[in-house]
């Protein structure tokens, strides 16, 4: 199967992309999850973030925006958080 073209997407790059990322509630989850983003997206900082803690406070969900250039671009780091050791999801 041949590999996708940036023009097989319905997102157009370069754009603003939000990706949510779910973890346990543990202090360095935050943190370690934008320095794994900003290798992606070197511009990204911890503003363009939102942190909503579960019910209970067990998970902590992320939101992170991102500015995405390519499709190749949003795989990699796709594959990045979803192989981190602290994700849970990555949606």
């Amino acid at each position: 199967m041949p590999e996708p073209k940036d023009t097989d997407t319905l997102i157009e790059y370069p754009s603003d992309f939000p990706i949510k990322i779910m973890g346990a509630m543990v202090d360095s989850f935050a943190q370690t999850m934008v320095e794994v983003v900003m290798q992606h997206d070197p511009e990204f900082h911890a503003g363009k973030m939102e942190m909503r803690p579960s019910s209970k406070g067990t998970y902590l969900s992320l939101t992170v925006t991102v500015r995405a250039t390519s499709r190749e671009q949003l795989d990699n780091l796709y594959r990045a958080l979803s192989s981190h050791p602290m994700v849970k999801v990555v949606l």
